[in-house]
Parts: C-alpha cells; sequence; structure tokens
C-alpha cells in the first residue's frame, strides 16, 4: 500500500490524504520502506498505516515505554515507528516466523539508526513468549500476527507487563466483517472471539479505535 491508500474500509481516500498530511508525516526513510513493501503486491497489505505508525510513535513516548514486544514484524514498520519513540536506552523485541520479510525491515532500522535498539528472534512467537522471564519488564506491546493465536500472544504478554502498561492490538475490525452476521472465516471467528473476550477482561482497561483497520489499546491495571 502506498501513503495514500487508506487501509480503514470507511474512511475515504480524501480523508485520509487530509489526516496523514495533518500529522507527523513519513520521513525519508518511512516513506521508502512503504515503497519497498508495496513491491511486494498484494500481501503489502499486512503492513499497517503511516496514520497507525505516527500514533503509535506518540504513544510509545508519552507512556515513557522503555521495554516493549511486538508479534509479527513484517518488513519492520511498526517496529521503526515504536523504536522511534523508545529512549537511548530503550529496546524492543520483535517476534516473527519470516527471515525474508524480516530482512527488510532490519536494513531501514539500521538506516534509520535503530538497529541497536531492536532484537529480531525468529521461530513461533508463542515459543519466544514462554521462554521469557515471568516478570513483569513490558511497558508497550503490539501484536499484529496470525489471528487464530491473538489470544495466546494476549495472555503471554499480559502476564509479562506492567501495571499500566498497554498492549495495542491490530486489525480489531478486520474490514467490518467482525460484525457481519454472515461472516465465519477461521480469522473473523477467532478475531470476533478474542475482541468479545477482551471486553470482558477485568485484569485491563480497553478500548478499541476506529484507527486503520481497528486497534484495540488495553491498560493493564
Amino acid at each position: 500500500m502506498s501513503t495514500d491508500q487508506p487501509k480503514s474500509f470507511f474512511l475515504s481516500p480524501e480523508a485520509h490524504e487530509y489526516l496523514v498530511a495533518h500529522g507527523t508525516p513519513p520521513d525519508d526513510v518511512q516513506h521508502d520502506l512503504i515503497e519497498e513493501t508495496a513491491k511486494l503486491g498484494g500481501i503489502a497489505g499486512m503492513q499497517i498505516a503511516p496514520e497507525q505508525g505516527a500514533f503509535m510513535t506518540v504513544l510509545t513516548r508519552v507512556i515513557g515505554a522503555r521495554r516493549a514486544v511486538e508479534v509479527g514484524t513484517f518488513t519492520g514498520y511498526s517496529a521503526l515507528c515504536i523504536a522511534r519513540g523508545l529512549p537511548d536506552d530503550g529496546q524492543l523485541l520483535c517476534c516473527d516466523v519470516s527471515d525474508e520479510w524480516t530482512s527488510i525491515g532490519r536494513r531501514y532500522w539500521e538506516r534509520a539508526g535503530l538497529g541497536g535498539k531492536i532484537e529480531l528472534r525468529l521461530g513461533p512467537a508463542a515459543d519466544t513468549l514462554r521462554s521469557l522471564p515471568a516478570e513483569e519488564v513490558f511497558d508497550l506491546a503490539f501484536i499484529d500476527a496470525d489471528k487464530p493465536s491473538y489470544a495466546v500472544y494476549y495472555e503471554e504478554i499480559l502476564r509479562r507487563l506492567r501495571p499500566n502498561g498497554v498492549i495495542l492490538v491490530d486489525n480489531v475490525l478486520w474490514d467490518g466483517r467482525v460484525f457481519q452476521p454472515d461472516a465465519d472465516d477461521e480469522n473473523t471467528l477467532a478475531i470476533r472471539a478474542f475482541n468479545d473476550m477482551v471486553a470482558a477482561d477485568t485484569r485491563v482497561e480497553a478500548v478499541m479505535l476506529p484507527l486503520s483497520d481497528g486497534l484495540t489499546l488495553a491498560r493493564k491495571r
């Protein structure tokens, strides 16, 4: 996707262009990463929208995050945005299974001077998360991977998130399919169940934002 093509099914191209232009726009590194990812074809739709990236950078700074974790890195745009919001001694752990896609991200992280802040672990994210100490060390998390495993990632991260820490979860509106009664594919069912779980979870305070394809923000109580 390019910066002028909205991921939001409810947002017009004109509205999207306006809101991107009136926030912090993608810089040269981000713009080039967007363009290179677009050359991958339809799979490029997995990249987060530029306005979501700007939101994540600002949020990372606002909450004073120092330790962050991401599940689902793809070509590295979201990781770049989070890492930019971390202090000089901050650290982001990225979990992904694709060396091919993340190798693109690594080049741009280095170009942006962020390589020292980002640790990439390749392999099933559930295994990576379970291998971490069961300590409340993370300030911020971002989940944007295989939808049927959202609940697993959420639980493993929540137990390692400090009180007042934040989990961001992408694609929670799933192009509007979550509220279409006849949509019953595996991903839609998984996201519906996950959304219901978070809404009923008394361990967090949550809000679903109509940002991009839907972004849930859950604060650990």
